[in-house]
This record gives C-alpha cells, sequence and structure tokens, in this order.
C-alpha cells in the first residue's frame, strides 16, 4: 500500500504524490508517468521497487489524476489541460518534487523512471539541470525530432481490431480495456490539451553540458508507435554519448508496444530494470 501527500507548486496548484516507503531504502526511485494517465497505474512496479529496497515517490503531474481533477473541481473534461505556466511549470513540479525527496533521503542517490511525456519532460529538464538526478531511465521514451517522434495516430497500426483506441500501449488486451475504463485516463491529443507552443517545446535534442557520470538507461518496445522505428532510439542514445554521457545504454524488447510495465513480459522488464538500477547506484 501507498501513501499520499501534496506539496503546492509555485503557482498554488496542489499536487498530489504517492510514496512507497522502504524500511532501509538504498535509494529512491521517482516516477514521471506519461500524459493521459497518473500515478496510481505504477503501484505493481513500485511495490517491487520497494521490495528491492526503493522509496517510491510519483507525483500526478498538473492536469492529470488527483492534481488534475481537485486542480479542476472535478471536471474530469478538463483533465489533460496544464493550467498557469503550462509545460514548463509542470516541470519545476516534478524537480520540486525532486528537491523535496532530496530534503527527506539526504545522501541517498535518486533514480528518475520517467515513462513517454515523462521521459520527454526529463529529457528537456536534464539539459537545463545535468544533475537534477543521479540516473535516469528513460521509458517509451523518443528521440525528440520530427522524424525520430511520432506525433499522429499512435493507435493507427491496431485501429481495425482493436475497439478501444488504446491497443498501442500493449499487447495485453486487458491493458487497453483497463485505461479505457478508468476515469481518470484519457486519449490525449497534445496540441489541443497544451496548445501549439508547449507541443513544440516537446522537440529537441541533448544540450551541451551535461553531466558525463550520469548514467541513462533507454527501454522500449519494438513495437511502440512513438519512437518511429529503434534506429531512432540509437539515434537517441548517440546523441547522450556525443555530448559526453560515458554510461548510455538502450534495452529495446521484441515485439513489445508503449508500456513495458503492463506488457507481457513485465517481470522480465522489472528485474532487469531493478538490476540496472543497484547496478548504477551503488557505483562510487
Amino acid at each position: 500500500m501507498s501513501a499520499h501527500f501534496t506539496y503546492t507548486d509555485a503557482h498554488g496548484v496542489e499536487i498530489w504524490t504517492r510514496e512507497w516507503a522502504a524500511q532501509e531504502p538504498i535509494g529512491v526511485v521517482q516516477i514521471a508517468h506519461g500524459v493521459g494517465e497518473h500515478s496510481g497505474r505504477y503501484a505493481a512496479f513500485a511495490e517491487q521497487l520497494r521490495a528491492a529496497g526503493f522509496t517510491v515517490y510519483a507525483d500526478d503531474h498538473r492536469g492529470h489524476g488527483e492534481t488534475g481533477k481537485r486542480q479542476w473541481n472535478g471536471d474530469l473534461s478538463r483533465l489533460g489541460r496544464l493550467g498557469p505556466g503550462g509545460l514548463r511549470a509542470t516541470e519545476a513540479a516534478i524537480r520540486q518534487l525532486t528537491a523535496l525527496v532530496r530534503d527527506r533521503h539526504p545522501g541517498l542517490p535518486i533514480v528518475m523512471f520517467a515513462h513517454s511525456w515523462g521521459s520527454l519532460m526529463a529529457q528537456r529538464i536534464l539539459n537545463h539541470h545535468p544533475r537534477e538526478w543521479d540516473a535516469l531511465v528513460l521509458s517509451g521514451t523518443a528521440h525528440r525530432t520530427p522524424r525520430g517522434m511520432e506525433s499522429g495516430k499512435l493507435n493507427a497500426r491496431w485501429a481495425a481490431e482493436d475497439e478501444t483506441g488504446f491497443a498501442w500501449l500493449s499487447r495485453d488486451p486487458e491493458v487497453a480495456r483497463s485505461f479505457a475504463a478508468d476515469p481518470l485516463c484519457f486519449e490525449a491529443n497534445l496540441v489541443k490539451l497544451f496548445g501549439v507552443s508547449d507541443a513544440l517545446r516537446l522537440f529537441g535534442v541533448p544540450a551541451a553540458g551535461l553531466a558525463t557520470d550520469v548514467p541513462i538507461r533507454i527501454v522500449s518496445g519494438a513495437d511502440d508507435p512513438l519512437h518511429r522505428g529503434e534506429h531512432h532510439l540509437q539515434s537517441l542514445a548517440d546523441a547522450y554519448r556525443a555530448r559526453g554521457v560515458r554510461d548510455v545504454t538502450v534495452k529495446v524488447y521484441p515485439g513489445s508496444r508503449h508500456e513495458l510495465l503492463n506488457e507481457l513480459e513485465r517481470a522480465e522488464v522489472t528485474a532487469d530494470l531493478i538490476t540496472w538500477m543497484e547496478d548504477r547506484i551503488g557505483e562510487d
């Protein structure tokens, strides 16, 4: 079971956050979820991380989950709208949680697990704050270029055989059904929800001045439509290496779609991630 708390961002938005506390944590994992979803969908992963000795924190980003529900006074039709400050304020609230976690757990390393939209924001944050986290996992991510990131209909490949509109998330049909039935999940049109300016801000590349010793792990399904092909993930990794990051690795799971944590081989994925985290934060 998780506990929850809230903190207030610079614009007065109350950010709803889940915590899974390990008894004697070896590190902290912060989770940044994707667009159209919420932190509650990461409960099984968080419990496994806690069992491995990690304390886990996951906020519902602005406009999403319990944060969005409260932000818009219970009007779920407004979910996805980020509110004052838009994308940059959403990213600032993620960093605010990181700072809060560092205050609560001085000396413990923080691993950011960032999925989909969360991974795009994490890439942007890292460009300006290279040591924000001690290690970074980019899940269901993309090279943030027009060629390397799909901005059209992500479910197009499965539309004929899928009545939910969410088959692109996982080969497990229950995942699509559960997503469609969740009142706090929704199909996201980024331009409509975020506006053109913020949607365009999601494009970009790794910047100069990155920390060379902060390891980055890129994980994705081979059939994830967001990345437009594995070679684009390799291009993203190469872009980080070209900026001097020494430890950049890519793991692509054959046949898997967008949500590796909800895929058929989720147990293998989770075990791989925990091993990678343990190996990285244990280094001097």
